[in-house]
């Protein structure tokens, strides 16, 4: 397939580029170069083969896109929550799954190590992370518990020195090519625990996962854990309980509700030069009603979404953010990214199943996105019990 150029233009319909500091703009404007350079010109082509392209690993860790919030001292960037948002909108633009290996990297990896962990911990592990020179992973989600994880079986057994862990993890993005896994098992007690695996570990094996048609361009695998024997000097020291693991989720949501729109944005340039250069009936597609309506619709979701944003960049930074308010964040961007997708693909008909063109890519991407790291539904109970105080999950 023929390397391809990407005229996109970002949507700026309410002048929102005014709420951001100049170190903002220079942020993304360095992370939409690379995406237009190293991503846009490559990325169909891997999805079209479900390959990872697994340069990007170092090119993103050049670039500062893994632990940006992470302090200087430890190879992060010491940026603020816009930063990491409006990096991980760039590069969702490219690819969902591009966006991911970066989420997966700084959030699930990095935040817990030097949040969770001890000096010794952050000094061996994150500026590793955060150059590329590993890449890293976060086994959480189960065979049989995704929504539900306080109900995994993964275990830890105490044996002296170590303990033995046994168990599996599934749906792990950049489980086939990382070198490390932060991985959360339950104790003799039944607390649950974050521990710090490497690959070469004695029993521990990262399977990949095949067939998927969605996140074709990002590496998905199992982590199966066969007595393996964990140094108790690589156990998190610093939590204990859910509340580890769902913090770092917390980081990640952040960077998805912004990455999901940045899917959108992408979609709906796609379709607006699309139904202006597209003549059926003797006049563009775009002076028609309908076609219209569909990209008013888009323009004023993707408008609403970035305010949300915004301000939910403004409380991270701040350090006011509850989990409810990414929740609701996460859940509305992968609705609006949803949509729109599927609105552009009608706007290009046929052409929009094609490789020619992002959408169907980001359509089938978005399908994961909506799904992973709490569910649709999930985050929906999750504001419904924060507004009223009921607990429906049970």
């Amino acid at each position: 397939m023929a390397a391809r150029t990407d005229p996109f233009q970002s949507p700026d319909y309410y002048q929102l580029d005014e709420l951001l500091t100049e170190e903002h703009w220079l942020i993304r404007e360095s992370v939409r170069q690379y995406v237009k350079k190293e991503i846009s010109p490559i990325i169909e082509d891997y999805a079209q083969r479900a390959e990872f392209p697994v340069q990007i690993v170092k090119q993103l860790g050049d670039l500062g896109c893994f632990g940006p919030t992470i302090p200087e001292q430890y190879g992060g960037g010491g940026l603020d929550y816009i930063s990491y948002g409006l990096m991980m909108q760039e590069l969702e633009r490219g690819d969902s799954g591009v966006r991911s290996t970066a989420s997966v990297q700084g959030s699930l990896v990095m935040f817990p190590i030097y949040q969770y962990g001890n000096e010794e911990q952050r000094k061996k592990y994150l500026p590793r992370l955060a150059s590329g020179e590993w890449l890293g992973c976060f086994g959480l989600t189960e065979p049989n518990h995704g929504s539900d994880p306080s109900s995994m079986l993964t275990h830890i057994k105490d044996a002296g020195d170590h303990v033995i862990l046994n168990g599996a993890k599934m749906w792990i993005s950049n489980a086939p090519f990382a070198q490390v896994a932060v991985v959360w098992a339950k104790d003799e007690e039944g607390i649950v625990r974050g521990l710090i695996l490497e690959r070469g570990m004695e029993g521990f094996s990262t399977p990949t996962t095949h067939g998927k048609w969605s996140l074709r361009a990002s590496a998905t695998g199992e982590l199966v854990f066969d007595n393996v024997k964990v140094p108790k000097a690589n156990i998190l020291p610093n939590v204990q309980g859910l509340k580890g693991p769902l913090g770092c989720l917390t980081k990640a949501r952040f960077g998805i509700a912004w990455g999901t729109i940045g899917a959108a944005m992408d979609c709906y340039d796609t379709a607006l030069r699309y139904a202006k250069e597209r003549v059926q009936f003797d006049k563009p597609i775009g002076a028609f009603q309908l076609q219209q309506k569909k990209l008013a619709e888009m323009i004023t979701e993707i408008t609403k979404a970035q305010l949300l944003n915004w301000r939910l960049g403004v409380l991270m930074s701040e350090g006011r953010a509850t989990p409810q308010q990414v929740s609701m964040a996460k859940r509305n961007s992968c609705e609006v990214a949803q949509q729109i997708c599927r609105d552009a693909r009608q706007i290009l008909g046929g052409m929009g199943i094609t490789g020619e063109y992002s959408v169907m890519r980001h359509m089938m991407n978005i399908e994961s996105v909506i799904t992973y790291e709490g569910t649709h539904d999930i985050h929906l109970l999750i504001t419904g019990m924060d507004i009223t105080g009921f607990n429906a999950f049970k």
